[in-house]
C-alpha cells in the first residue's frame, strides 16, 4: 500500500509542483527584473530600500512554509498506510466477515483517515497563513517607502510624480513575489513526496550480477547443494548445512514437518535468496556466476499461492513465453487440463479473469499457472505444494496435470501428499534445516523413521 501510494499519489504530488514551479520560474522572474529596472530609474534610493526590505519579508514568509515539509512526509506516510489498509480489507473481505471484524477494520480505517485529515488541515492552515502574512508584509512595506518616499520628495531628491510612479510600480512587483513565495509551500510538499519517491528508485537489489556474469544454456548434468546455510535475520539459521545432488531428469522431493526449511531452500535455487554460506552448483558452476535472468529463463515456480493477474485467460498462460503463439498456449492448456474449462468459459480464451484470477476455482487457477509453466518448458520445475489447498477432485485433475510436466524434467517437488512425492527418485526428509533421512519411498517406509511416521499421520505441511 505504501508502494502504491509512491507511485501514485507522490508522482501527483511532484508532478503538480514542477508544473507550478516551471510555470512560476518562467515568468514572475521576468516582471520582478522589469519593474525593478523601472524603480531604479525613477530613484535608485528608493529603489534600493525597497530591494534590501523584500528579503525580510522572504524570510518571514520562509520560516512558516519551511514547517510544511514534515507534515507532508507524514500526511503521504499516512496515505500508504490508508492504501495498504484498504487493499487488505478489500482482498480479505471474507475473512473479515467471517471473523465478524467489519467493525474493527472501519474503526481502524477511521483512525488513519482522521489522522490524515488532521494533517491534511494543519498543512492547510500552514499554507494559508502564508498567504496574508505575506499581504500583511506587502502593505506594510507600501507604508515603510510612502514615509521614506516622502521625506525623499520633501528633500527634493524625488519629484513628486516620480514618487506616485515608484509607488505603482511598487505595489506591482509586489504581486509576483507573492506568488514566488507562496510557491516554496509547493516545493516543499513536493520535496517530501520526492524524498519518497526517490527512496524506491535509489532502492539497491539484494541480489546483484556479478560483473562478467556468465550466460546459463540449460541444465546438461545436475544441480549440487554444497554445505547450504541461510538465514533470513542473520542471526537463527533457517538451512543449516545441507548437501545434496539432483542429476538432470531426477524427480528430487522435500518433505517435513511445517517450518522445516523446504520452501526455503527451494527459493535459494532461483537466487530469490542468496546463500549464507555455501554454494548452489549448476554443472559445476556456482549459480551465483550466472546471470539472474538467464538462470530464471530454464526454471519454473507452481506454488500454492498461485499468483494470476487481471488479464485474460490467454494473456496470464501467454507469460510463461513471450511471443506464444495461440496454438502453443492453447497445446499448453490442453497438456494441463485447463482447456476444458477455458472453452466453457464466456469469451473463451479471451475471457477475463479479475483480480488474482477471482473469477476462477482454486483448481482452475492451479491449472493456468501449471498450463504456464508447460508453455515455459523449463530445464528446472520448482513445485511447492502446487495440491495442497485443493478438494479431491480438482487434485486429480492438477495431478494428472503435474505428472505430465514432471515428466523428463529436473524437479524439485515440496508437498504433504503421497501422490504427488511417492513417485520421486529420490526424497529428502528436512527438519529443522537439516537432513534428517533420504532415500526412495520404500527404503524410507522400511527404515520407519520420521517419514513414515509422516506417511502415516499424513500430516507433511
Amino acid at each position: 500500500g505504501d508502494i502504491i501510494s509512491k507511485i501514485t499519489s507522490d508522482v501527483g504530488v511532484v508532478q503538480f509542483c514542477i508544473t507550478n514551479t516551471l510555470q512560476v520560474a518562467f515568468r514572475e522572474p521576468f516582471l520582478i527584473i522589469g519593474y525593478t529596472v523601472m524603480m531604479v530609474a525613477i530613484s535608485w534610493e528608493l529603489a534600493l530600500f525597497s530591494v534590501l526590505f523584500l528579503p525580510v519579508v522572504a524570510l518571514i514568509i520562509g520560516s512558516i512554509v519551511k514547517r510544511l515539509r514534515h507534515p507532508a512526509r507524514t500526511s503521504q506516510q499516512r496515505m500508504g498506510e490508508l492504501v495498504s489498509t484498504l487493499d487488505e480489507s478489500l482482498s480479505g473481505i471474507k475473512v473479515i466477515k467471517s471473523y465478524n471484524a467489519v467493525d474493527y477494520i472501519k474503526q481502524k480505517f477511521y483512525d488513519l483517515n482522521a489522522d490524515l485529515a488532521r494533517l491534511t488541515l494543519s498543512m492547510a492552515r500552514r499554507q494559508q497563513l502564508a498567504s496574508p502574512m505575506s499581504e500583511f508584509l506587502g502593505i506594510s512595506a507600501v507604508g515603510v517607502i510612502l514615509v521614506f518616499g516622502g521625506s525623499l520628495v520633501f528633500k527634493g531628491s524625488l519629484s513628486p510624480e516620480g514618487f506616485i510612479a515608484f509607488v505603482a510600480m511598487f505595489s506591482q512587483i509586489t504581486r509576483p513575489v507573492r506568488t514566488f513565495i507562496d510557491q516554496f509551500a509547493n516545493i516543499n510538499q513536493g520535496i517530501a513526496a520526492g524524498e519518497r519517491i526517490f527512496s524506491i528508485i535509489d532502492a539497491q537489489s539484494e541480489i546483484q550480477d556479478k560483473p562478467g556474469a556468465l550466460e546459463l544454456n540449460g541444465l546438461k548434468d545436475k544441480i549440487e547443494f554444497r554445505d547450504i546455510h541461510f538465514s533470513y535475520d542473520g542471526s537463527r539459521e533457517v538451512i543449516d548445512g545441507i548437501s545434496f545432488d539432483i542429476k538432470r531428469g531426477e524427480t528430487v522431493a522435500l518433505v517435513g514437518p511445517s517450518g522445516g526449511g523446504k520452501s526455503t531452500l527451494s527459493e535459494l535455487v532461483p537466487r530469490f535468496y542468496d546463500v549464507t554460506a555455501g554454494d548452489i552448483l549448476i554443472d559445476g558452476v556456482s549459480i551465483r556466476d550466472y546471470t539472474q535472468e538467464s538462470l530464471r529463463a530454464h526454471m519454473s515456480v507452481v506454488s500454492q499461492d498461485t499468483v494470476l493477474f487481471n488479464d485474460t485467460i490467454e494473456g496470464n498462460i501467454a507469460m510463461g513465453k513471450a511471443g506464444a503463439s495461440h496454438e502453443e498456449i492453447v497445446e499448453a492448456a490442453r497438456i494441463a487440463n485447463a482447456d476444458c474449462f477455458i472453452t466453457e468459459a464466456p469469451e473463451g480464451y479471451r475471457t477475463n479473469i479479475g483480480d488474482r484470477g477471482v473469477k476462477l476455482s482454486g483448481g482452475q487457477r492451479q491449472r493456468l499457472s501449471i498450463a504456464r509453466a508447460v508453455l515455459k518448458n523449463p530445464d528446472i520445475l520448482i513445485l511447492d505444494e502446487a495440491t495442497s489447498a485443493l478438494d479431491t477432485e480438482s487434485e486429480k485433475l492438477v495431478q494428472d496435470a503435474l505428472n505430465k510436466l514432471l515428466e523428463g524434467r529436473t524437479s524439485v517437488v515440496i508437498a504433504h501428499r503421497l501422490s504427488t512425492i511417492h513417485n520421486a527418485d529420490k526424497i529428502i526428509v528436512v527438519d529443522h534445516g537439516r537432513i534428517a533421512e533420504q532415500g526412495t519411498h520404500a527404503e524410507l517406509m522400511a527404515r520407519g523413521g520420521i517419514y513414515a511416521k509422516l506417511i502415516e499421520l499424513q500430516s507433511f505441511e
